[in-house]
């Protein structure tokens, strides 16, 4: 049975969510072995979705565990120009209102800078019958084309032109199909999972992506009452129906979160307890880490990693669609190889630019080679702190974490694609005892000079040991 709709608070408060400047930098003093507990953040890649979602019923819809993202602040602010009213309950719940609704065009100006976007496209269509969308930006990071949401959508009964940079598209009324995508597609599959909840008849979506992101949307929409069978499996089964209701709705924990927070703790020969986490989304990562000679404890919503001040091991890694390894986490496992024990392999499978961090972790000393879509990481004893500039979501996080083991400054730039996809993520690192500093563009000097000579009541400068 639905959830009864919730009683939306009288009046939308303003979004508290500010999104770092554009000039902010991260400072980070490293050679500093990690210690400590901190909690993991709701998931972007989860939370984006479910935001779109709320276009699909004119009753509230409550979302708790949303992070504070610059990502999730961009799309509250493209839905409040579709007429979406938003409250914030909490802080990290929020409540919306579509069901005054009255604008359905996606302009440029609030798409250009995230790919997710596109997700507003399915729902505006299953509930409007029409929908005006410009193709969509985000990390420059290869070709994600939208060619599998169009034809798709033209399988149920959309009429779709590109002019002008935007999607228009219209119907009579979304109708069910038997959709085959040609790739996987995590985005793909979740704009006509949604489509198909009010599409007259049965969608049977086949090669549908698997991510636990997608079974966290399928529990969203069935909460709301839709009819999903599949989600998680590579085939999909929607049964449309005529209304969807207002519900409550929380976040998964982000997955790519943690993993870039073991890795951190890994990489300086650390331990960190992870906490409202969830291990068994996690297993492709977790088994790497203790390939890499870290000891992995979990419980229901914890994990622990410890790596007694050993230096990693090397490890080999393919990308691939869950349940294999993220790609979302190969940049993290690049800064780890490369002071690792040995030579590892990575091979990215799912972009074909997303190997820009290299460069920069080659200025910070990296031995690193590339032929094609393979690294080859040659670990070296020690990286140097040096200025870097992160290129795109998991760069960023990647060079913050060859930061920490870095011997002397480093100062990363452009730390607006960081903001994206981490929830303070320089506050967690420093109850982890991390020395590092958010600064704007202005004081990074000034942060260089001060932050070499502070000192730190956490963490300890030990060295790493050799493990065997």
């Amino acid at each position: 049975m639905p959830t009864p709709p919730l009683d939306l608070p009288p009046a939308a408060s303003e979004n508290p969510w500010q999104a770092a400047r554009s000039v902010d930098k991260l400072s980070i003093h490293g050679d500093v072995r990690l210690d400590g507990e901190i909690g993991v953040s709701g998931a972007k890649n989860a939370a984006l979705p479910v935001l779109a979602a709320t276009l699909l019923t004119e009753q509230p819809l409550r979302i708790g565990n949303l992070p504070r993202l610059k990502d999730v602040a961009t799309t509250l602010t493209l839905l409040s120009h579709l007429g979406v009213r938003a409250q914030y309950t909490g802080a990290s719940e929020v409540v919306t209102d579509a069901r005054d609704v009255s604008v359905l065009r996606a302009p440029y100006e609030l798409v250009k800078t995230m790919r997710a976007s596109i997700l507003v496209l399915g729902p505006l269509l299953a509930r409007f019958g029409r929908a005006e969308v410009s193709l969509p930006g985000g990390c420059a990071i290869g070709s994600r084309p939208v060619n599998l949401h169009i034809q798709g959508l033209k399988a149920m009964g959309v009429s779709i032109d590109i002019q002008d940079g935007y999607i228009l598209a219209t119907t009579p009324g979304l109708r069910g199909a038997r959709i085959v995508l040609d790739l996987v597609s995590v985005t793909g599959t979740e704009n006509l999972m949604m489509a198909a909840t009010l599409a007259d008849g049965i969608t049977v979506i086949e090669n549908a992506a698997r991510e636990p992101e997608i079974v966290d949307l399928a529990h969203c929409l069935g909460a709301m009452g839709a009819h999903i069978q599949g989600a998680g499996t590579d085939t999909i089964t929607v049964e449309g129906v005529a209304r969807l209701t207002g519900t409550h709705h929380r976040i998964i924990p982000d997955r790519i979160e943690a993993g870039t927070y073991l890795v951190a703790a890994a990489i300086t020969g650390g331990r960190v307890k992870l906490r409202d986490t969830d291990p068994l989304l996690m297993d492709a990562v977790l088994d790497k880490l203790r390939e890499a000679g870290a000891s992995v404890e979990t419980g229901r919503d914890w994990i622990e990693l410890d790596m007694r001040g050993r230096r990693p091991k090397a490890v080999d890694l393919r990308t691939a669609p869950y349940p294999g390894f993220p790609t979302d986490m190969q940049a993290q496992f690049v800064a780890l190889n490369s002071i690792a024990e040995g030579t590892g392999i990575i091979t990215e499978t799912i972009f074909e630019n997303r190997f820009m961090h290299v460069q920069e972790l080659q200025r910070m000393g990296a031995n690193i080679e590339l032929e094609g879509n393979t690294a080859i990481v040659r670990g070296v004893e020690r990286l140097r702190g040096a200025p870097v500039m992160a290129t795109d979501l998991r760069a960023s996080a990647c060079l913050a974490v060859a930061g920490l083991i870095a011997k002397g400054h480093t100062l990363i730039d452009r730390i607006y694609h960081l903001d994206r996809g981490y929830e303070r993520l320089e506050d967690k690192l420093t109850r982890l005892g991390a020395r590092i500093q958010r600064v704007s563009g202005g004081s990074a000097a000034e942060a260089n000079a001060n932050s070499g000579n502070r000192s730190t009541t956490t963490g300890s400068r030990a060295p790493m040991r050799r493990s065997g």
